[in-house]
């Protein structure tokens, strides 16, 4: 997209003194152009609620610091620099991508979805917007799927030139971000040699980044695109967004993102959080006389009753069925010819255990008598309760009821990964395994199991096989997010029958919090199969949407007004996503800011 006229020529934009620029999510300012440290310190006071604003280049900025300690810190990252000047080739063109500018408000919005999906602070889309057509400074880019004209990826760029003459011809990368559900290798790659072509394109002389120095993957990247580190500091203020890298938060950092989120928002309202069991997700919240246990988006608030329903599938078909929502027909195993006759009346079924999560033990896709005695071995054999469902089409739509209300609803999709014509199966399913546990922390991976090689042999490959460029190849039969299935949000898309049928299965089991499961060909129309429900699903797997906003709402009404969200007693309303408040980033990214 070339520049429109109104953007500002080079000479126009600001003085060499005293250089601010907003991204929309933080200020950067160039402590190199204050020479008043007193109007630095008066400038960052200012930060906005819920920004998170970051002085680089300040010479002298330990004494800066340990003159102001109350109200800044040195930040615990790296700065790494590229000199543009001598780099090597940086041409490595994905296929299957396009990278360019974002063109309208629409796809600002869209970066800044990702912004919040790998837990970084959103941004003000508007001034995105402006900055974009406004400024020859800043620089967006968008890694765009061909296919499905899907964001990606994005990154942002400073051209220190262009903002304020900068003597020595610099420039910076913020905000390098890639989808977490992503299949495609190589997007962060992609997206920084952009900037960096870019940028050398127009004279910069060199490119710096600051990055988290615990954030391991991104480090490795940018050495391995030769990136080296400098003597260079940033400074922050001390604020809630920034309190784990200043003070210590040990037992909140070694929750796990379900129970994280839960304790982030009701740190951020001022509910006392103690974490019981760091390992197993338990918080105790306190505020105003009342206190409540929780595991992750499991509280007191849900009945041992609820639970048991939840817990037997053979039971959670019986509830919902009498509440009017539609299951699959299905058969208790008895392991003799009546399963068979019950495969030969449906033709397709899913053999799963009555009990269990995270997808144990289930095999989709059964069709013949020598495939139903394999899956119900799998699910546990003779000795253990299992159900038996015809398959229905479509796909697996996880939606998130809270108080009886729709707060999120997304589709998931079982672990894929995308040839690249020179890497065997089994090394793309080890990397995406790595992006999908560095994107989750460690709680979604692919097994290389027999599960995984039986489904790339149903496919027609076998796991040292090189797959073509381009090719997209499904590893796992089952969505389930812990064998590395991934989830697109779908919320404002859902037919208002999905949303009446996922509360009406919430009542009929009398649950406050779940995770309704349906099957369904199609999110924008009726037709659906109730498949089961959760009693703890993942908050986290659904942000932005203000699903940990939502459960604290439930448990501490007067802390908040409630988010506004779809209602089955208003089928004319479509659902309303907007939230309230700001989200509360941690540095699970590639770039730190």
């Amino acid at each position: 997209m070339q520049p429109t006229d109104d953007r500002l020529p080079r000479h126009d934009r600001q003085s060499a003194t005293d250089v601010i620029q907003d991204l929309g999510w933080g200020r950067i300012l160039f402590g190199q152009t204050f020479a008043d440290p007193d109007l630095l310190g008066e400038v960052m006071r200012a930060e906005g609620s819920g920004r998170r604003d970051i002085c680089l280049y300040l010479p002298n900025a330990h004494i800066f610091v340990s003159q102001h300690q109350a109200d800044y810190f040195l930040d615990p990252s790296y700065t790494y620099r590229l000199h543009l000047t001598s780099a090597a080739p940086v041409d490595n063109p994905v296929a299957s991508l396009t990278v360019r500018e974002p063109q309208n408000r629409r796809e600002c919005a869209a970066i800044n979805r990702l912004f919040v999906r790998n837990r970084m602070v959103p941004a003000d889309v508007d001034l995105m917007w402006d900055n974009q057509t406004r400024s020859m400074a800043v620089l967006y880019f968008i890694a765009v799927d061909n296919a499905t004209g899907e964001i990606l990826g994005t990154v942002t760029g400073i051209d220190h030139a262009e903002l304020f003459d900068d003597p020595e011809e610099g420039s910076s990368l913020w905000s390098l971000a890639v989808d977490p559900a992503c299949t495609v290798p190589g997007v962060g790659d992609l997206l920084v040699r952009h900037l960096i072509t870019t940028l050398r394109a127009r004279g910069r002389r060199q490119l710096d980044l600051s990055v988290l120095h615990t954030n391991e993957p991104a480090i490795r990247l940018y050495e391995r695109m030769g990136f080296a580190q400098v003597p260079i500091v940033a400074v922050k203020r001390k604020n809630a967004i920034n309190e784990h890298l200043f003070s210590s938060t040990r037992d909140l950092d070694q929750l796990n993102p379900y129970a994280r989120i839960v304790a982030d928002e009701a740190i951020r309202r001022g509910i006392a959080v103690t974490v019981l069991d760091a390992e197993e997700g338990y918080l105790r919240l306190d505020h105003g006389g009342t206190s409540i246990v929780t595991r992750e988006s499991l509280s007191q608030l849900t009945s041992a009753v609820a639970m048991s329903i939840c817990d037997d599938k053979r039971v959670t078909r019986k509830v919902v069925a009498n509440a009017g929502v539609t299951v699959p027909r299905g058969h208790v195993a008895t392991f003799d010819e009546r399963d068979r006759d019950f495969l030969d009346e449906v033709g397709t079924v899913v053999v799963k255990p009555a009990r269990g999560e995270q997808g144990r033990g289930i095999t989709m896709g059964v069709s013949d008598q020598e495939g139903l005695e394999r899956a119900l071995a799998r699910a546990g054999g003779d000795e253990t309760a299992i159900v038996l469902e015809e398959q229905c089409r479509g796909d697996d739509l996880r939606v998130v009821v809270i108080d009886y209300r729709v707060v999120a609803a997304a589709i998931r999709r079982p672990a894929t990964v995308v040839g690249t014509g020179s890497h065997t199966i089994r090394d793309l399913v080890v990397a995406q395994s790595r992006r999908r546990a560095a994107a989750t922390r460690g709680e979604s991976t692919i097994p290389l199991d027999e599960v995984t090689t039986s489904t790339i042999r149903e496919e027609g490959w076998e796991l040292d096989d090189v797959l073509p460029v381009g090719v997209s190849l499904r590893v796992r039969r089952t969505a389930n997010l812990h064998t590395g299935g991934t989830i697109h949000d779908v919320t404002d898309e859902i037919h208002p029958e999905l949303a009446a049928a996922a509360v009406a299965a919430a009542r009929a089991i009398g649950i406050p919090l779940t995770g309704i499961d349906l099957m369904v060909p199609d999110v924008t129309g009726p037709e659906y199969a109730f498949i089961e429900a959760n009693e703890r699903p993942g908050l986290a797997n659904h942000e932005p949407r203000p699903t940990a906003e939502a459960f604290i709402d439930l448990l501490f009404p007067r802390t908040t007004a409630q988010p506004r969200a779809w209602r089955p007693d208003n089928a004319d309303e479509r659902p309303d996503t907007s939230g309230p408040g700001d989200a509360v980033g941690t540095d699970a990214r590639l770039a730190d800011r």
